[in-house]
């Protein structure tokens, strides 16, 4: 996870933002984003994965971990998952999620699900915008970041 967070010049900060996107539609949904040449900030780190409903509670922590400002997953809509019922398994676990990190102080907002077909190029970088101005009105994730502690010189 850590290799998918590298790239921030360091002074400025842009809001760095992990997008677990499932294969058959949000993924689709993203490409044609891009191939329709729709602009969307470059704050979004994609990670492709073989449907929402496998997005565990510890990926989305070890993104938080790793030094992400946020997280975004995003699968089919509901009653079009091409596993039946996968994004509904990941709509149960991001709420309790959420809960938990609201519990540890991590504000709700870093965290966030979304349905977006593969014909919703748009609608994509839309998110993508939307999803990135309210990471960046947080400001930057410290709850959990690790920090290295600072070192004294004698």
């Amino acid at each position: 996870m850590e290799a998918v967070m590298t790239g921030t010049a360091p002074g400025q900060w842009e809001p760095r933002i992990v997008a677990f996107l499932c294969n058959w539609c949000s993924y689709a949904g993203a490409d044609l984003a891009g191939v329709s040449r729709l602009a969307y900030p470059p704050s979004l780190r994609i990670v492709r994965v073989p449907c929402s409903g496998r997005v565990s509670a510890e990926m989305i922590l070890d993104a938080l971990k790793a030094g992400a400002d946020g997280v975004l997953v995003s699968g089919c809509h509901p009653g079009d998952c091409h596993y039946l019922q996968g994004n509904l398994v990941a709509r149960r676990r991001l709420s309790l999620l959420k809960r938990l990190l609201e519990f540890v102080g991590v504000e709700p907002g870093r965290v966030r699900l979304a349905w977006i077909s593969a014909s919703e190029g748009e609608q994509f970088a839309a998110l993508a915008r939307e999803v990135t101005e309210g990471v960046r009105a947080l400001g930057p994730a410290r709850r959990l970041a690790k920090t290295l502690p600072e070192v004294r010189h004698a």
